[in-house]
Protein backbone atom coordinates (compact mmCIF):
# COMPACT_ATOMS: atom_id res chain seq x y z
CA UNK A 1 0.00 0.00 0.00
CA UNK A 2 1.47 3.52 -0.46
CA UNK A 3 2.41 5.92 1.64
CA UNK A 4 -0.90 8.55 2.11
CA UNK A 5 -0.99 11.76 1.88
CA UNK A 6 -3.65 13.83 3.16
CA UNK A 7 -3.25 17.36 0.75
CA UNK A 8 -3.73 20.44 3.45
CA UNK A 9 -6.86 21.69 4.32
CA UNK A 10 -8.18 24.81 2.31
CA UNK A 11 -8.75 28.38 3.52
CA UNK A 12 -11.87 30.64 3.00
CA UNK A 13 -10.98 32.83 0.33
CA UNK A 14 -8.60 30.74 -1.54
CA UNK A 15 -8.68 29.80 -5.27
CA UNK A 16 -9.93 26.74 -6.19
CA UNK A 17 -9.77 25.37 -9.65
CA UNK A 18 -13.11 24.66 -11.28
CA UNK A 19 -12.86 22.08 -14.11
CA UNK A 20 -14.45 19.35 -16.38
CA UNK A 21 -12.30 15.98 -16.21
CA UNK A 22 -15.22 13.99 -16.95
CA UNK A 23 -18.64 15.41 -18.85
CA UNK A 24 -20.00 18.69 -18.18
CA UNK A 25 -23.62 20.57 -18.68
CA UNK A 26 -24.81 21.62 -21.70
CA UNK A 27 -24.23 25.45 -22.75
CA UNK A 28 -28.29 25.14 -22.19
CA UNK A 29 -27.91 24.24 -18.79
CA UNK A 30 -25.17 27.10 -17.74
CA UNK A 31 -27.21 28.84 -15.14
CA UNK A 32 -27.06 25.40 -13.36
CA UNK A 33 -23.22 26.48 -13.30
CA UNK A 34 -23.40 29.62 -12.48
CA UNK A 35 -24.78 28.86 -9.71
CA UNK A 36 -22.67 26.69 -8.60
CA UNK A 37 -19.87 29.13 -8.76
CA UNK A 38 -22.04 31.74 -6.75
CA UNK A 39 -22.78 29.18 -4.00
CA UNK A 40 -18.88 28.48 -3.79
CA UNK A 41 -18.42 32.41 -3.01
CA UNK A 42 -21.67 33.07 -0.87
CA UNK A 43 -21.25 30.00 0.70
CA UNK A 44 -17.76 29.07 1.50
CA UNK A 45 -15.79 32.14 0.45
CA UNK A 46 -14.16 30.33 -2.23
CA UNK A 47 -12.72 32.14 -5.15
CA UNK A 48 -13.63 29.48 -8.11
CA UNK A 49 -10.64 29.79 -11.23
CA UNK A 50 -11.92 28.21 -14.23
CA UNK A 51 -10.22 25.99 -15.98
CA UNK A 52 -10.76 25.54 -20.01
CA UNK A 53 -12.88 22.73 -19.57
CA UNK A 54 -15.08 24.35 -17.15
CA UNK A 55 -16.91 25.98 -19.83
CA UNK A 56 -16.16 23.23 -22.74
CA UNK A 57 -19.02 21.07 -24.92
CA UNK A 58 -19.46 17.81 -23.60
CA UNK A 59 -18.78 16.18 -27.19
CA UNK A 60 -15.78 18.36 -27.41
CA UNK A 61 -14.91 16.96 -23.82
CA UNK A 62 -15.29 13.66 -25.39
CA UNK A 63 -12.86 13.90 -28.36
CA UNK A 64 -10.11 15.54 -26.62
CA UNK A 65 -9.31 13.55 -23.56
CA UNK A 66 -5.54 15.02 -23.41
CA UNK A 67 -7.21 18.64 -22.37
CA UNK A 68 -9.02 17.32 -19.48
CA UNK A 69 -5.94 15.78 -18.29
CA UNK A 70 -3.90 19.10 -18.71
CA UNK A 71 -6.39 20.65 -16.89
CA UNK A 72 -6.28 18.20 -14.46
CA UNK A 73 -2.42 18.56 -13.86
CA UNK A 74 -2.54 21.87 -14.42
CA UNK A 75 -4.63 22.74 -11.47
CA UNK A 76 -2.70 20.19 -9.65
CA UNK A 77 0.83 22.05 -9.77
CA UNK A 78 -0.55 25.58 -9.54
CA UNK A 79 0.84 26.59 -6.46
CA UNK A 80 -2.31 29.33 -5.59
CA UNK A 81 -4.57 26.85 -6.34
CA UNK A 82 -6.12 24.73 -3.03
CA UNK A 83 -8.82 22.49 -4.43
CA UNK A 84 -9.37 21.15 -7.15
CA UNK A 85 -13.21 20.46 -8.05
CA UNK A 86 -15.22 18.74 -11.11
CA UNK A 87 -18.19 19.64 -12.38
CA UNK A 88 -19.94 16.23 -12.61
CA UNK A 89 -19.53 12.97 -13.73
CA UNK A 90 -19.74 11.50 -17.09
CA UNK A 91 -18.70 7.85 -19.14
CA UNK A 92 -15.53 7.66 -20.18
CA UNK A 93 -12.90 9.22 -17.99
CA UNK A 94 -11.12 6.05 -18.20
CA UNK A 95 -10.05 7.89 -21.04
CA UNK A 96 -8.55 10.75 -19.32
CA UNK A 97 -6.25 8.35 -17.36
CA UNK A 98 -3.30 7.06 -20.10
CA UNK A 99 -2.58 11.26 -20.72
CA UNK A 100 -2.04 11.85 -17.17
CA UNK A 101 1.68 11.98 -15.67
CA UNK A 102 1.85 10.17 -12.40
CA UNK A 103 4.92 12.35 -11.38
CA UNK A 104 3.02 15.83 -11.57
CA UNK A 105 -0.07 14.45 -9.35
CA UNK A 106 2.80 13.09 -6.73
CA UNK A 107 4.69 15.71 -6.42
CA UNK A 108 1.59 18.42 -6.30
CA UNK A 109 -0.66 16.96 -4.03
CA UNK A 110 -3.89 18.79 -4.24
CA UNK A 111 -7.62 17.97 -2.41
CA UNK A 112 -9.70 16.82 -5.26
CA UNK A 113 -13.37 16.41 -5.29
CA UNK A 114 -15.79 14.35 -7.92
CA UNK A 115 -17.85 11.27 -7.66
CA UNK A 116 -19.27 9.25 -10.34
CA UNK A 117 -17.43 9.03 -13.84
CA UNK A 118 -14.11 10.54 -11.58
CA UNK A 119 -13.88 7.47 -9.65
CA UNK A 120 -11.35 6.64 -12.15
CA UNK A 121 -9.17 9.72 -11.04
CA UNK A 122 -9.96 9.39 -7.78
CA UNK A 123 -8.39 5.44 -7.90
CA UNK A 124 -5.57 6.83 -9.83
CA UNK A 125 -4.92 8.68 -6.69
CA UNK A 126 -5.33 6.46 -4.40
CA UNK A 127 -2.87 4.24 -6.83
CA UNK A 128 -0.07 7.15 -5.69
CA UNK A 129 -1.13 7.71 -2.11
CA UNK A 130 -3.13 11.07 -3.00
CA UNK A 131 -6.30 11.20 -0.93
CA UNK A 132 -9.44 12.73 -2.38
CA UNK A 133 -12.85 13.16 -1.97
CA UNK A 134 -16.69 11.30 -3.10
CA UNK A 135 -18.32 14.70 -3.41
CA UNK A 136 -18.58 17.85 -3.80
CA UNK A 137 -19.05 18.76 -7.34
CA UNK A 138 -19.86 22.31 -9.20
CA UNK A 139 -22.87 21.28 -10.42
CA UNK A 140 -24.96 19.04 -8.41
CA UNK A 141 -23.93 19.64 -3.89
CA UNK A 142 -23.24 23.43 -4.92
CA UNK A 143 -26.43 24.03 -7.53
CA UNK A 144 -28.54 21.81 -5.53
CA UNK A 145 -32.10 23.12 -6.51
CA UNK A 146 -33.21 25.86 -3.62
CA UNK A 147 -30.01 25.71 -2.01
CA UNK A 148 -27.89 23.70 -0.29
CA UNK A 149 -28.66 20.98 1.81
CA UNK A 150 -27.92 22.04 5.60
CA UNK A 151 -26.25 18.42 6.08
CA UNK A 152 -24.20 18.66 2.70
CA UNK A 153 -23.21 22.25 3.74
CA UNK A 154 -21.47 20.55 7.09
CA UNK A 155 -19.67 17.99 5.40
CA UNK A 156 -18.70 19.81 2.50
CA UNK A 157 -17.01 22.41 4.56
CA UNK A 158 -15.64 19.90 6.89
CA UNK A 159 -13.89 18.46 3.66
CA UNK A 160 -12.87 21.53 2.37
CA UNK A 161 -11.08 23.18 5.53
CA UNK A 162 -10.77 20.31 7.91
CA UNK A 163 -8.20 18.03 8.77
CA UNK A 164 -10.40 15.55 9.23
CA UNK A 165 -14.14 14.65 8.85
CA UNK A 166 -14.80 13.09 12.06
CA UNK A 167 -17.90 11.06 13.14
CA UNK A 168 -20.50 10.83 10.26
CA UNK A 169 -24.04 11.02 11.49
CA UNK A 170 -27.00 10.32 9.26
CA UNK A 171 -29.36 12.85 8.20
CA UNK A 172 -32.94 12.89 8.32
CA UNK A 173 -34.35 13.21 4.83
CA UNK A 174 -32.88 12.24 1.22
CA UNK A 175 -34.08 12.85 -2.16
CA UNK A 176 -32.74 11.05 -5.75
CA UNK A 177 -34.96 13.36 -7.70
CA UNK A 178 -33.23 14.86 -10.46
CA UNK A 179 -32.61 18.17 -11.52
CA UNK A 180 -34.48 20.20 -14.37
CA UNK A 181 -31.75 21.53 -16.23
CA UNK A 182 -34.48 22.79 -18.91
CA UNK A 183 -35.68 25.47 -16.74
CA UNK A 184 -33.68 28.41 -15.21
CA UNK A 185 -36.24 28.44 -12.56
CA UNK A 186 -36.12 25.31 -11.59
CA UNK A 187 -33.46 26.37 -9.40
CA UNK A 188 -35.60 27.97 -7.07
CA UNK A 189 -37.65 25.43 -6.02
CA UNK A 190 -36.01 22.63 -3.38
CA UNK A 191 -36.10 19.17 -4.88
CA UNK A 192 -38.82 16.77 -3.03
CA UNK A 193 -37.76 15.27 0.14
CA UNK A 194 -38.53 12.25 2.25
CA UNK A 195 -38.22 10.97 5.51
CA UNK A 196 -34.90 8.46 6.17
CA UNK A 197 -35.70 5.36 7.97
CA UNK A 198 -31.72 5.38 9.03
CA UNK A 199 -28.89 3.43 7.90
CA UNK A 200 -29.06 -0.42 8.17
CA UNK A 201 -26.21 -2.53 9.40
CA UNK A 202 -25.74 -6.28 8.23
CA UNK A 203 -22.69 -8.71 8.44
CA UNK A 204 -20.13 -9.20 10.60
CA UNK A 205 -20.76 -7.51 14.27
CA UNK A 206 -16.65 -6.73 15.01
CA UNK A 207 -15.39 -3.30 14.39
CA UNK A 208 -13.90 -2.51 11.17
CA UNK A 209 -11.22 -0.07 10.12
CA UNK A 210 -9.05 0.48 7.37
CA UNK A 211 -8.13 3.48 4.03
CA UNK A 212 -11.44 3.71 2.12
CA UNK A 213 -10.82 2.64 -1.25
CA UNK A 214 -13.92 2.23 -4.12
CA UNK A 215 -16.51 4.68 -5.74
CA UNK A 216 -19.19 4.05 -7.85
CA UNK A 217 -20.17 0.41 -8.66
CA UNK A 218 -20.33 1.07 -12.61
CA UNK A 219 -16.85 2.58 -12.27
CA UNK A 220 -15.21 0.03 -10.34
CA UNK A 221 -16.47 -2.74 -12.89
CA UNK A 222 -14.55 -0.68 -15.79
CA UNK A 223 -11.62 -0.46 -13.99
CA UNK A 224 -12.06 -4.55 -13.35
CA UNK A 225 -12.25 -5.31 -17.04
CA UNK A 226 -9.45 -2.68 -17.87
CA UNK A 227 -7.20 -3.78 -15.47
CA UNK A 228 -4.63 -1.62 -15.89
CA UNK A 229 -4.51 1.26 -13.10
CA UNK A 230 -6.07 -0.96 -9.93
CA UNK A 231 -3.71 -2.12 -6.98
CA UNK A 232 -2.26 -5.86 -6.34
CA UNK A 233 -5.45 -7.33 -4.90
CA UNK A 234 -3.20 -7.90 -1.60
CA UNK A 235 -2.77 -4.26 -1.46
CA UNK A 236 -6.63 -3.94 -0.24
CA UNK A 237 -6.15 -6.17 2.49
CA UNK A 238 -7.34 -4.36 5.44
CA UNK A 239 -9.42 -1.72 3.18
CA UNK A 240 -12.98 -0.30 3.77
CA UNK A 241 -14.73 -1.07 0.28
CA UNK A 242 -17.28 2.27 -0.18
CA UNK A 243 -19.26 1.38 -3.22
CA UNK A 244 -23.05 3.01 -4.23
CA UNK A 245 -24.73 2.39 -7.72
CA UNK A 246 -25.60 5.29 -9.94
CA UNK A 247 -28.52 6.63 -11.98
CA UNK A 248 -28.11 4.07 -14.59
CA UNK A 249 -30.22 1.64 -11.69
CA UNK A 250 -28.87 -1.45 -12.33
CA UNK A 251 -30.46 -4.10 -12.24
CA UNK A 252 -29.70 -5.74 -8.55
CA UNK A 253 -28.79 -9.17 -10.17
CA UNK A 254 -26.29 -7.89 -12.05
CA UNK A 255 -24.73 -6.14 -9.45
CA UNK A 256 -24.65 -9.73 -7.40
CA UNK A 257 -23.28 -12.03 -10.30
CA UNK A 258 -20.82 -8.75 -10.64
CA UNK A 259 -19.57 -8.58 -7.01
CA UNK A 260 -19.70 -12.54 -7.13
CA UNK A 261 -17.64 -12.79 -9.54
CA UNK A 262 -14.99 -10.68 -7.43
CA UNK A 263 -15.58 -12.93 -4.58
CA UNK A 264 -14.57 -16.15 -6.49
CA UNK A 265 -11.55 -13.79 -7.62
CA UNK A 266 -10.63 -13.81 -3.52
CA UNK A 267 -10.89 -9.79 -3.29
CA UNK A 268 -14.37 -9.16 -1.66
CA UNK A 269 -12.79 -11.44 1.62
CA UNK A 270 -9.72 -8.53 1.79
CA UNK A 271 -12.47 -5.78 3.17
CA UNK A 272 -12.73 -5.39 6.32
CA UNK A 273 -16.08 -3.34 5.96
CA UNK A 274 -18.09 -2.04 3.65
CA UNK A 275 -20.00 1.50 3.00
CA UNK A 276 -22.72 0.93 0.79
CA UNK A 277 -24.21 4.70 -0.76
CA UNK A 278 -28.07 4.57 -1.03
CA UNK A 279 -29.35 3.84 -4.21
CA UNK A 280 -30.63 6.24 -6.84
CA UNK A 281 -33.79 4.73 -8.12
CA UNK A 282 -34.57 7.45 -10.77
CA UNK A 283 -33.07 9.48 -13.27
CA UNK A 284 -33.40 12.08 -16.16
CA UNK A 285 -34.53 8.88 -18.10
CA UNK A 286 -36.51 6.92 -16.10
CA UNK A 287 -38.92 8.03 -13.31
CA UNK A 288 -40.53 4.80 -10.88
CA UNK A 289 -43.02 5.95 -7.83
CA UNK A 290 -42.34 6.10 -4.69
CA UNK A 291 -43.54 1.76 -4.26
CA UNK A 292 -40.81 0.88 -6.95
CA UNK A 293 -37.96 3.02 -5.74
CA UNK A 294 -38.36 1.39 -2.42
CA UNK A 295 -38.37 -1.95 -3.53
CA UNK A 296 -35.46 -1.44 -6.08
CA UNK A 297 -33.58 -0.17 -2.78
CA UNK A 298 -34.58 -3.39 -0.76
CA UNK A 299 -33.61 -5.43 -3.73
CA UNK A 300 -30.31 -3.72 -3.97
CA UNK A 301 -28.83 -3.97 -0.28
CA UNK A 302 -30.60 -7.57 -0.42
CA UNK A 303 -28.32 -8.53 -3.80
CA UNK A 304 -24.92 -6.77 -2.16
CA UNK A 305 -25.48 -8.57 1.54
CA UNK A 306 -26.15 -11.88 0.13
CA UNK A 307 -22.64 -11.62 -2.01
CA UNK A 308 -20.96 -10.72 1.46
CA UNK A 309 -22.45 -13.45 3.43
CA UNK A 310 -20.91 -15.77 1.45
CA UNK A 311 -17.52 -14.10 0.43
CA UNK A 312 -16.65 -12.12 3.38
CA UNK A 313 -19.76 -12.86 6.69
CA UNK A 314 -17.14 -11.16 9.00
CA UNK A 315 -17.01 -7.67 7.64
CA UNK A 316 -19.65 -5.44 8.83
CA UNK A 317 -21.77 -3.35 6.09
CA UNK A 318 -23.36 0.03 6.38
CA UNK A 319 -26.19 0.55 4.00
CA UNK A 320 -27.80 3.81 2.99
CA UNK A 321 -24.73 6.07 3.45
CA UNK A 322 -24.82 9.78 2.38
CA UNK A 323 -22.30 9.64 -0.31
CA UNK A 324 -23.07 9.40 -4.43
CA UNK A 325 -26.35 10.40 -5.94
CA UNK A 326 -28.70 10.53 -3.65
CA UNK A 327 -28.73 13.99 -2.05
CA UNK A 328 -27.53 15.22 0.74
CA UNK A 329 -24.16 14.17 0.55
CA UNK A 330 -20.98 13.75 2.62
CA UNK A 331 -17.89 13.93 0.26
CA UNK A 332 -16.13 10.50 1.58
CA UNK A 333 -12.38 10.45 1.77
CA UNK A 334 -10.91 7.77 -0.82
CA UNK A 335 -7.64 6.65 0.63
CA UNK A 336 -8.68 8.55 4.16
CA UNK A 337 -8.64 6.51 7.11
CA UNK A 338 -12.36 5.21 8.53
CA UNK A 339 -13.41 3.11 11.42
CA UNK A 340 -17.19 1.22 11.40
CA UNK A 341 -18.67 0.47 15.06
CA UNK A 342 -21.37 -2.23 15.07
CA UNK A 343 -22.36 -1.84 18.38
CA UNK A 344 -22.75 1.32 18.72
CA UNK A 345 -23.20 1.71 15.03
CA UNK A 346 -21.49 4.42 14.34
CA UNK A 347 -18.87 5.84 11.87
CA UNK A 348 -16.06 7.69 12.03
CA UNK A 349 -12.94 9.31 9.77
CA UNK A 350 -9.97 9.58 10.96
Amino acid sequence: MPDFVTPPPVERGDRVAVLAPASNAPESARFVYELGLERMREAFDLVPVEYPTATADPEWLAENPGARAEDVMDAFRDPEVSAVVANIGGHDQITVLPHLEREVLRENPTRFYGWSDNTHLSLFLWGLGIVSYYGGSTLTEYAMDGGLFEYTEEYLGRALFAERLGEWTEADRFTDQPGDWEDSESVETPRETEPSDGRRWRGGERTASGRIWGGCYEVLVEQFLADRYLPDDDVLDGTVLAMETSELIPDPDVVRANLRALGERGLLERFDGVLVGRAAARSHVEDHPPEWRTTYRQRQREAIESVFETYNPEAPLVFDCEFGHTYPTCPIPVGGEVRLDPSTETIRFG
